[in-house]
């Protein structure tokens, strides 16, 4: 597997695509503010520019947004470290701003990339879909992680490996290709297979095949969901970025 940095320099283009800026914004002290654009190569989850994106790296905050946004986040920005930009009482006032023009905050995504090597730790039948096999599986309840629903053209769901007991799945992990040679992890596992490994094995196993592609798996997860924390930590990723988005309201 590649060093950490390799895939953190890596990352830093990706994001300098999508905030707008340079790799080395993203490693300054000081915060830095750009106008949002559209660059070929980001992730694709939206085909409009960004009313307003935050990131941190763990130092400073890069923020790309509409310029009506400037004036409020210069001052919103300034003599603030980047990392506490992130926290509630820095969020509120930045909210009521953003709702001037009809949008909301997002959640913030806490993202995950690979960090060193494991091996799977359970050995349980496997089930692998391709990205035409996995058709019926859009619409299905059960999977609102390992792959996009509804379909996602534009981020298209490449492979997805199933734990089965028999007939019924366990559980399913998936990667879709959310930039060119990134793939984003999901897991789901079903109620009664929880807290038995199996979300951690699937993970593994599918992190392991995105690596032999010479791609890079990324992971991403809410700050509470503990559970996700622990898949991801199980399974050799390591937190790298945060980021924080908005929304229509």
């Amino acid at each position: 597997m590649k060093k950490m940095s390799s895939y953190r320099e890596s990352l830093l283009r990706l994001l300098s695509l999508e905030f707008n800026c340079t790799p080395a914004d993203l490693c300054k002290t000081e915060n830095v503010l750009t106008v949002s654009e559209l660059h070929e190569g980001r992730r694709v989850y939206s085909p409009e520019k960004y009313f307003f994106h935050m990131v941190t790296t763990g130092g400073n905050a890069v923020i790309t947004a509409d310029e009506r946004l400037h004036p409020f986040l210069r001052e919103f920005m300034a003599d603030r470290p980047g990392i506490w930009l992130f926290e509630l009482p820095n969020l509120r006032p930045l909210e009521k701003e953003l709702n001037r023009f009809g949008y909301t905050l997002s959640s913030t995504f806490h993202m995950f990339l690979p960090a060193q090597d494991v091996a799977p730790r359970l050995d349980l039948p496997l089930r692998w879909y391709g990205e035409e096999e996995l058709i019926p599986f859009y619409g299905d309840e059960r999977f609102p992680n390992a792959i996009c629903q509804p379909r996602a053209p534009k981020r298209p769901d490449r492979m997805a490996v199933c734990a089965m007991d028999g007939d019924r799945i366990m559980g399913m992990a998936g990667c879709s290709e959310d930039a060119p040679g990134w793939m984003q992890i999901g897991i789901d596992v079903m109620p009664e297979y929880r807290s038995q490994g199996v979300g951690t094995y699937l993970v593994t196993v599918l992190k392991n095949k995105i690596l032999s592609w010479g791609a890079i798996p990324f992971y991403g997860t809410g700050v509470s969901n503990y559970h996700s924390w622990n898949i991801a930590l199980n399974c050799g990723f390591r937190p790298v970025w945060v980021e924080i988005g908005a929304t229509v309201m």
